[in-house]
């Protein structure tokens, strides 16, 4: 499949997300995904993008990054009916579940639409978010690592050697550092906001055994602006990614390091994510033949995920 022609970018969306129900007052709250769907449809990027359909992983599927013991136990708290608490800042309710295993499938819908030469690149606008949750801990309003679950499915069911993951998230992704923290075969890169939640993600944290230099943490102080991220991208990550050669990119892309979250102290604008995208798909372009699948993670004020995923979304369709 040639990767010359532009094969646009999918968007993976499901009404399910919806089901994991936090209450308003909890910062990863429905009408994240209600603002970023009217947002794209107010920017006219709606009716461009494909919408393929969406998939729940199975129990398979999520058993490659967690214990089965962890999601059997996930599955029971949601079937008990009532809402439940992880840890102090995450709250399960009884659709939780479905709306879990539904984002973690979109992911891999996304890839093998990717795969498959049908999208250039894809989207994924799910909730519950990925990148905090373990083997077996829900944490940080995550219970499935979506991103790790993605790269996984790509070696298991498409042969790809190598997946490159990239985390913007302002929080250090703990969880998906942990999954291939002594893995060669998976390259996790993180910036991130430091000190912050959850306190990992340290400079001198590269990786163990055979995985040792294929984790590169970028800790940065807060108030850090676009130009500040953009040097970390063409001093740290380019050349890492030049070493590691990924036939796959995958984004874990939590817009909460823009300059009006509340969970945060960074002071990235919409250009910013704009520049990081279009920086990313020049990696994807040069290692990969394009093929990247962004995942969104967090984003906590409504008007600014809004603008920051319509102007990713803007340059993922430029592919």
């Amino acid at each position: 499949m040639s990767h010359s022609q532009n094969n646009g970018t999918a968007f993976l969306y499901d009404p399910v997300f919806q089901k994991h129900q936090t209450g308003l007052s909890h910062p990863e709250k429905r009408k994240r995904l209600t603002v970023i769907v009217n947002g794209l449809k107010q920017a006219g990027l709606w009716n461009v993008l494909q919408h393929p359909a969406v998939r729940p992983a199975t129990v398979a599927d999520l058993a490659a990054i967690h214990d089965p013991l962890y999601v059997d136990h996930i599955r029971q708290a949601c079937e008990a009916g009532m809402l439940f608490e992880p840890d102090e800042v995450t709250l399960g309710s009884p659709g939780t579940y479905d709306a879990a295993c539904m984002a973690a499938g979109a992911v891999l819908d996304a890839t093998d639409t990717v795969m498959t030469g049908r999208a250039s690149n894809a989207f994924c606008a799910v909730r519950p978010p990925g990148h905090h949750a373990e083997r077996n801990r829900a944490m940080g309003f995550c219970f499935f690592n979506n991103v790790a679950i993605g790269a996984r499915y790509l070696q298991q069911h498409h042969g790809i050697r190598r997946v490159a993951i990239i985390d913007w998230d302002v929080h250090h992704g703990n969880g998906t550092q942990q999954a291939f923290y002594d893995d060669p075969t998976v390259f996790y890169f993180s910036i991130h906001q430091y000190p912050l939640y959850p306190q990992s993600g340290r400079a001198n944290e590269t990786g163990a055994g055979r995985g040792k230099g294929f984790t590169l943490n970028c800790p940065v102080a807060a108030g850090s602006t676009d130009t500040d991220y953009r040097r970390v991208f063409h001093d740290y990550l380019r050349p890492a990614l030049a070493r590691f050669n990924p036939e796959f990119i995958l984004i874990s892309a939590g817009f909460d390091a823009h300059h009006a979250d509340p969970l945060a102290g960074m002071a990235l604008t919409e250009q910013g994510f704009t520049d990081l995208t279009r920086l990313v798909m020049e990696m994807a372009a040069e290692h990969c033949g394009k093929r990247l699948v962004s995942i969104l993670e967090g984003g906590y004020d409504l008007k600014a995920l809004t603008a920051c995923v319509v102007a990713h979304i803007g340059a993922l369709l430029e592919a």
